[in-house]
C-alpha cells in the first residue's frame, strides 16, 4: 500500500463531503487526511484527501467520485511535484527547571508560542509530516498534555492552478428585472 494525496475541487454545497467520505467508507478506505476549505473560487471549494491504498482500487474510487455532480475536478499530486503542510498545536508540560529548553526546542523547529500558562506551554508548529514528527518526538519528555492536528494540504509547485484547468462552474443567473 502506498499514501496519495488527492486534491478534489467540488462545488460548495451542503452533504458534498458527506457523499465523499461515504464513497471512500463503502470501499473499506480509511482517510487518513481531510482538510476541505475555500478556493479562490466562493463557489468552490478544495479538499485535500490523504488516504493509504492501492493504486488499483484508489483508481476505481477516483472514477466513482468523478461521477458526483458535484465534483469538478481530481488530481493526484505527486510528492515530488507538491508542497504539502499541516498546523499542529500542542501543549506540554512546563515548569520553571524545563521551561528554557522547550523554549529552546520552539526556536529550533521554528514552532511558535501561542499561549503560556504557570505549568504549561501551548506552541503551534507548520511543516511535513517528517518535520511535526520529529517536533512531537522531541517533545515527548516534557508531557504532552494535548495535541490537535489539523488534516494536510497540498498544492502543486510551479505556476499552474488546478482551478484554471478544470470546467467552469455553472452559477445560474437571476433573470432580468421587467421594467
Amino acid at each position: 500500500m502506498a499514501k496519495h494525496t488527492l486534491s478534489v475541487l467540488v462545488e460548495d454545497k451542503p452533504g458534498v463531503l458527506a457523499r465523499i467520505s461515504a464513497l471512500f467508507s463503502r470501499r473499506g478506505f480509511n482517510i487518513e487526511s481531510l482538510a476541505v476549505g475555500p478556493t479562490e473560487h466562493p463557489e468552490i471549494s478544495r479538499m485535500t484527501i490523504v488516504v493509504n491504498v492501492d493504486s488499483s482500487p484508489l483508481e476505481q474510487v477516483t472514477k466513482q467520485l468523478n461521477k458526483l455532480i458535484e465534483v469538478i475536478k481530481i488530481v493526484e499530486l505527486d510528492p515530488n511535484s507538491s508542497v504539502n503542510r499541516e498546523l499542529v498545536m500542542v501543549k506540554v508540560g512546563a515548569t520553571a527547571e524545563n521551561r528554557g529548553e522547550v523554549l529552546d526546542v520552539v526556536q529550533l523547529f521554528r514552532a511558535k508560542v501561542i499561549d503560556v500558562a504557570s505549568d504549561a506551554i501551548t506552541m503551534q508548529i507548520v511543516g511535513n509530516d517528517g518535520k511535526i514528527s520529529d517536533f512531537l518526538r522531541v517533545l515527548e519528555p516534557f508531557g504532552i498534555r494535548e495535541l490537535v492536528q489539523s488534516g494536510m494540504v497540498a498544492i502543486g509547485r510551479g505556476p499552474r492552478s488546478i482551478s484554471e484547468r478544470s470546467k467552469p462552474v455553472a452559477v445560474p443567473v437571476p433573470p432580468a428585472a421587467h421594467a
